[in-house]
C-alpha cells in the first residue's frame, strides 16, 4: 500500500500577542495514512486534533500560529512551504475538508449551487452550465431532497445536517486523494450524525478516498477506522489498530477515554471521568505530558519524558509503565 501522507515530528508554536510569551500547540506529532485508507485522530478538546488538520492544508491562523519544525508530506512531495498559488491548485482538488460548523463555513451571500460550481470551475475546468449539472448531481448524490430546489437557496434557508451535506459535496466534488473531516457531526442533531457519518465513508469508499478522521469520540472509530491514533496535549500518546486501541489499550489515557464511554448496561451508575484538564500549550511540560492526570503516575514519569515504542504488530505507546492486556 502506497503511502499518501506523512507527518514528522509536526511542532506548531503560539504566541500569545499581550506578553510575547510562546507556547506549542503541537509538540511533535507523526502520523502516516497510505492510498484509501482511514486514519482516525482522537482525544480531548484542546490536544490539538483541528490544529493538525489546518496545519495539513497550512490554514494555521499566522500569526500568533505558526509550524516552528518537521515537515508534511502528500504524494511523496514536502508540502510544509509551497507557495499561496501552489495551495489553492491543491485545496479542494487533491484534498478536500469538512469542518465542524457547516453554517459558519459556508458563505452567506452566495446559493449553494455557485459554491459547488466555482469548486468544479476553478479544479476541473468545467463550463457553467456542466458545473451546474454537476452540482445538482452531487446534491442527488448527498440525498438531498428537491436538489433543484436546494441549488439555488442561501445557507441560512437550510438545516444544519442539510448545510453539511452540501460542505461534504464541495469537499468531494474534485474526487480529492485525500478527505479530512474534521468532527463533522459535532453541531448537529443526534439523529442527523450517523446519517451524515454514513455518508461520508459510503462516498469515501466509492471513491477509494483517504480519509483523516478528526474526533472525540470513540463509538465512530470502532467500525469505520484502519488506524487510531490518540492525541494528548500536541502528543501522540497511542497508536494502532481498532482491535489494538479497543482491546489492548496500553495507556492510561487511552484507557481513560474508553472507560468514560457510555455503556448499555452502565443505567444507574456513575460516568468514569479523567480528572483535571488537558495542560495549556503556554504550560512548560516536564517528564510525561499526562503525568499531572495520570493514575499510574510514578517519579519517573514525572521526570522523564517518554518515548513513543513500537511493538512489532506495529502498536505504539509513549509511555513507561504501558499496561499488558
Amino acid at each position: 500500500m502506497s503511502e499518501l501522507l506523512s507527518i514528522q515530528n509536526l511542532e506548531v508554536s503560539l504566541k500569545n500577542p499581550l506578553n510575547d510569551k510562546q507556547g506549542r500547540v503541537l509538540r511533535g506529532i507523526s502520523l502516516k495514512l497510505d492510498k484509501g485508507k482511514r486514519v482516525a485522530l482522537v482525544g480531548e478538546s484542546g490536544c490539538g486534533k483541528s490544529m493538525t488538520a489546518l496545519s495539513i492544508l497550512s490554514l494555521l491562523p499566522q500569526p500568533p500560529m505558526e509550524i516552528t519544525g518537521g515537515t508534511i508530506r502528500f504524494k511523496d512531495k514536502d508540502i510544509s512551504h509551497l507557495t499561496q498559488e501552489e495551495w489553492e491548485a491543491i485545496r479542494g482538488k487533491d484534498i478536500g475538508i469538512v469542518f465542524q460548523d457547516p453554517i459558519t463555513s459556508l458563505n452567506p451571500v452566495f446559493t449553494v449551487g455557485i459554491q459547488i460550481e466555482e469548486t468544479l470551475r476553478k479544479h476541473l475546468g468545467l463550463s457553467k452550465p456542466e458545473a451546474r449539472q454537476s452540482a445538482l448531481n452531487l446534491l442527488t448524490q448527498m440525498g438531498l431532497p428537491d436538489p433543484a430546489r436546494v441549488i439555488d437557496q442561501y445557507p441560512h434557508q437550510l438545516s444544519g445536517g442539510m448545510c453539511q451535506r452540501v460542505m461534504i459535496a464541495i469537499a468531494v466534488a474534485c474526487g480529492p486523494a485525500l478527505l479530512i473531516a474534521d468532527e463533522p457531526t459535532t453541531a448537529l442533531d443526534v439523529t442527523v450524525q450517523a446519517q451524515i457519518l454514513d455518508l461520508v465513508f459510503k462516498l469515501t469508499q466509492q471513491n477509494k478516498m483517504a480519509v483523516l478522521l478528526i474526533t472525540h469520540d470513540l463509538r465512530i472509530v470502532k467500525g469505520h477506522a484502519d488506524r487510531v491514533v490518540i492525541l494528548y496535549a500536541g502528543e501522540v500518546m497511542e497508536e494502532g489498530t481498532p482491535n489494538d486501541i479497543f482491546e489492548h489499550a496500553q495507556h492510561p489515557y487511552t484507557e481513560g477515554l474508553l472507560a468514560s464511554m457510555p455503556q448499555f448496561d452502565s443505567r444507574g451508575h456513575d460516568l468514569a471521568s479523567i480528572g483535571g484538564v488537558v495542560p495549556s500549550p503556554f504550560e512548560s511540560l516536564t517528564g510525561c505530558a499526562f503525568s499531572g492526570r495520570c493514575s499510574k503516575v510514578k517519579e519517573k514519569c514525572r521526570v522523564e519524558k517518554p518515548t513513543f515504542v513500537v511493538n512489532e504488530t506495529g502498536h505504539g505507546v509513549r509511555c513507561f509503565y504501558p499496561s499488558e492486556k
